[in-house]
């Protein structure tokens, strides 16, 4: 029994009710290209000023979580978000981190794709003033992703709201990079929510305008466009901006409040996944985008539901905190020794907030191993003087 301390400030006698979702490869091939976006495990043995300095990382526990998404039949998006890019993870780390996951992924069974994201987070804001400065930084980073074999996902960069880019300096960047790379990039538009310094991304705060220059971008070479990573949490302009994608370009949600509708779609469109929450529930994840594949509509929503107020807890505002309840979720089901995350970041999130998502884990079947997260999660409690 665990005293879970709740939102009106008093405790909560807890006992876990949920059976765990056994994590399994897929039976079927999946009809909905599925990247989960991954956390990086620190080792805490190494980590030295953790403010001020590089993180060190556990290099064998970041790949084995790696594995074990792969093992399920989900794709990975490296070194994003997810990654604490920009949020205590630097580029040096991050390129090292991709380059030992692409030897990783080729060695894998079932040959698992890797999309990276390529960046400007290794040039001083100061210093990227403009469009060739800032094509230039770009270019840095997808080279050295092309290079170890990675898929290109452009991320949006904070260089471009800082100058206050119009559109033609946009358009400058993302043509010669789209045109450029090796294969087809993923385009991702971050949302505000995600990262206050990205307010205003594509020259306006108008989403309808700026959707429209996307789409304009996008059709100019579809064919080098994969697709495009949409995360704004808003479904309903989700399903009108693919609508308007050219034929072949796919629309990966990062809307990590409605995924499960907009996986399924409407009948005649739907999107494709690129979601830290994947990394989080992958059992479900992969087990459901298996159910949709055999058309077992009842199975899939079965699944999902009970993953989305975990989700909805876990991506709360200020939403850019979210990676310390995935790195939580990984403590406490064993794929980690300890809770310490790059930068001192689990210190994001309070202890009410992580006794939500150990409850909701524990509904939706997401605690593989019970008696170790509730040890870890008394553990935790003890911390914060709660026993």
């Amino acid at each position: 029994m665990l005293k879970l301390p709740k939102a009106d400030h008093t405790l909560e006698a807890y006992s876990l009710t949920g059976t765990p979702l056994i994590p399994r490869a897929p039976r079927i091939p999946l009809t909905r290209t599925a990247f989960a976006a991954a956390h990086v495990v620190s080792d805490p043995l190494r980590e030295r000023s953790p403010w001020d300095t590089r993180p060190a990382v556990d290099w064998d526990a970041t790949l084995a979580f790696r594995q074990g998404l792969w093992d399920q039949g989900l794709g990975l998006a490296e070194a994003m978000d997810t990654a604490q890019r920009g949020m205590g993870v630097d580029w040096l780390t991050a390129k090292e981190l991709i380059e030992r996951t692409m030897i990783a992924a080729k060695a894998h069974a079932l040959k698992p794709r890797v999309a990276c994201g390529a960046g400007t987070d290794h040039v001083a804001l100061a210093d990227l003033k403009d469009a060739d400065a800032i094509l230039a930084a770009y270019e840095t980073q997808a080279s050295a992703i092309e290079a170890a074999g990675g898929q290109l996902i452009l991320m949006a960069s904070r260089a471009f709201t800082a100058i206050g880019a119009g559109r033609d300096t946009y358009r400058k960047v993302y043509r010669r990079l789209i045109d450029g790379a090796a294969e087809p990039v993923i385009l991702h538009w971050l949302g505000d929510m995600f990262d206050p310094a990205l307010a205003g991304y594509w020259g306006t705060s108008d989403v309808a305008e700026a959707s429209d220059f996307v789409l304009a971008l996008i059709a100019e070479n579809p064919a080098k466009v994969d697709g495009i990573k949409i995360s704004l949490l808003d479904q309903a302009h989700e399903e009108a901006f693919r609508r308007g994608l050219p034929a072949g370009v796919r629309l990966y949600t990062g809307d990590d409040f409605n995924y499960a509708e907009l996986i399924a779609g409407d009948g005649e469109h739907y999107s494709h996944a690129l979601l830290g929450i994947f990394a989080a529930i992958a059992p479900v994840a992969a087990q459901a985008l298996e159910a949709l594949a055999e058309g077992d509509m009842a199975t899939y929503h079965r699944l999902f539901a009970p993953t989305v107020p975990l989700s909805r807890e876990i991506f709360r505002a200020p939403t850019r905190f979210y990676k310390a309840g995935i790195a939580f979720l990984a403590w406490v089901n064993g794929y980690q020794t300890h809770f310490i995350m790059p930068a001192g970041f689990q210190s994001s999130r309070d202890i009410t907030h992580y006794s939500e998502v150990f409850r909701l884990a524990d509904q939706a079947g997401l605690l593989a191993k019970p008696d170790l997260a509730v040890h870890r999660m008394r553990t935790l409690l003890a911390l914060h003087g709660i026993e």
